[in-house]
């Protein structure tokens, strides 16, 4: 079994450490973003850690009830003229922590006086050094160049500072998360169609709104590290504002649709992709929205929406692994690419 498919399915593991390891220290950190000084939380990240920020964008903004941006790090190395922080607490979440850029989002922030917070893998890192505060990941080593166990717990992490905010019962609902991951595996796993009729496509779209924005650029990200396709994510509006007119017959659509607010608009979408011939793929437990789609990827029913992108990441994993098993490619070492990216 190669490690990406190991790691997969380490998750649940993963998570249940995080859980177990960093409940205090997440209830501790929640209380930096209640700081009456706090008036917006500023968010240093690239890759699947972008993506987990995105979720943060959602969830945190939730539960503070203040703007949640993504930082623009060449202000601060490339053309050295860094913004104002004042109101500001500034999170970095990078697995390696070793991110030049965003660690140096952290430093100046901290020149700045302003409390800083690292969701890293690594507590001897640049980034863990950076920040007043640190959620360590636990999610053990990962030698797969993508990232599964790490981005899960990344959402986990995420997850755990909001349920500090909301109370008993989110934090319960979390609790329950990695036997839940454990059904979606297995689920997964055993539901998993052939794909052979994918096996030549050269691009997909992956669509997704709401606290799952995040979850369609992972999946557009996973597929496009291991096979290589040009895979982009939208919400259905953005894709509405002109992205659809490229989407031509027999052009894959994977729609991620759980259970919740944000369900009727993608699944709106369904019908004007279908009449463009697109090829529907869809990730959701609901049946009438499975009916509808040619690929069918189901998950597990009840799952809270606000922690759905934990389990609706998994089919896309798996997704991504067996489109590049039909190339005959290298999933854990995919061409050009490192485990650790060192961007300034």
């Amino acid at each position: 079994m190669s490690w990406l498919e190991t790691e997969l399915r380490e998750q649940p593991a993963a998570l249940e450490r995080l859980l177990e390891l960093q409940r205090d220290q997440a209830r501790e950190i929640a209380g930096i973003f209640g700081r009456d000084d706090v008036q917006y939380v500023l968010i240093a990240s690239r890759g699947s850690s972008g993506n987990a920020a995105r979720y943060a964008q959602y969830v945190l903004g939730r539960a503070h009830r203040v703007p949640v941006m993504f930082a623009t790090p060449s202000l601060y190395t490339i053309y050295e003229q860094p913004p104002r922080l004042d109101g500001a607490v500034v999170v970095g979440i990078s697995q390696s922590g070793a991110s030049p850029d965003v660690a140096s989002v952290l430093a100046e922030a901290r020149r700045q006086g302003r409390p800083t917070v690292a969701l890293t893998n690594a507590l001897d890192s640049r980034l863990a050094r950076e920040a007043d505060a640190v959620l360590l990941l636990e999610a053990g080593e990962e030698r797969a160049v993508a990232a599964t166990k790490t981005y899960l717990n990344s959402l986990g992490a995420i997850a755990m500072l909001f349920a500090a905010v909301d109370g008993p019962v989110a934090e319960a609902e979390l609790e329950r998360m990695p036997g839940v991951l454990e059904e979606q595996i297995e689920l997964s796993i055993e539901t998993a169609p052939p794909l052979e009729e994918y096996a030549d496509v050269v691009g997909a779209t992956v669509v997704a709104r709401g606290v799952n924005y995040g979850t369609a650029f992972e999946i557009a990200l996973k597929i496009r590290e291991l096979s290589g396709l040009v895979v982009e994510a939208y919400s259905p509006a953005d894709l509405m504002h002109g992205p659809i007119a490229a989407i031509r017959e027999g052009w894959p659509v994977i729609v991620v649709a759980p259970t919740g607010p944000a369900r009727p608009s993608v699944e709106d979408l369904v019908l004007p992709l279908r009449e463009r011939g697109a090829r529907i793929i869809a990730v959701s437990d609901v049946s009438a929205v499975l009916r509808r789609a040619q690929t069918r990827l189901p998950l597990v029913a009840r799952v809270p929406e606000w922690l759905s992108p934990l389990t609706a990441v998994i089919p896309g994993q798996l997704t991504a692994l067996r489109l590049a098993q039909l190339r005959g490619l290298d999933i854990d070492s995919p061409a050009g690419l490192k485990k650790v990216t060192l961007t300034r």
